[in-house]
């Protein structure tokens, strides 16, 4: 029986490993692809004594995204967490996470009529995981929300 769950572990980490790699290249191309198109709308963070821009009309936006990691990155974590240091199999996690929210605000912006976007912020939040009493894989949501004016 011992072989049979390391046969069951090796095919779910190969399959984790290969599907993973697919699906996060995918979502980066369609990433890169859709920045492309909204770069013509800008997003600013302007400072308490700066003048903003005259605008005619002003709306929040909020784009939000839930990114889970595979299970070659679940295990690659887990024995990462046992030597310690940085756990770089999050990072392509997180980065994902970030653009995709950023986008989804810009898309919506841009649907709005939105010609500029001020005072962008990204919230982080870990859902799921091995802490506390949640035992499944972990996840990130990631909100992005600015003030889109025309």
């Amino acid at each position: 029986m011992d072989g049979l769950e390391i046969l069951i572990f090796l095919f779910l980490l190969i399959l984790g490993y290969f599907s993973g790699t697919y699906f996060e290249k995918r979502h980066y191309k369609s990433i890169r692809e859709r920045e492309r198109k909204t770069l013509h709308v800008p997003m600013v963070t302007f400072g308490a004594k700066q003048s903003l821009p005259e605008a005619q009309d002003a709306q929040l936006f909020v784009g939000s995204v839930v990114i889970s990691v595979d299970y070659f990155k679940m295990i690659s974590a887990t024995l990462r967490n046992l030597v310690g240091g940085r756990v770089m199999v999050y990072e392509s996690l997180l980065d994902r996470g970030r653009r995709e929210a950023l986008l989804r605000m810009k898309e919506e912006a841009m649907a709005w009529g939105a010609n500029q976007i001020m005072n962008v912020r990204l919230e982080t939040a870990a859902i799921g995981g091995r802490s506390g009493n949640n035992s499944g894989p972990g996840s990130v949501e990631v909100i992005a929300y600015g003030t889109g004016i025309r």
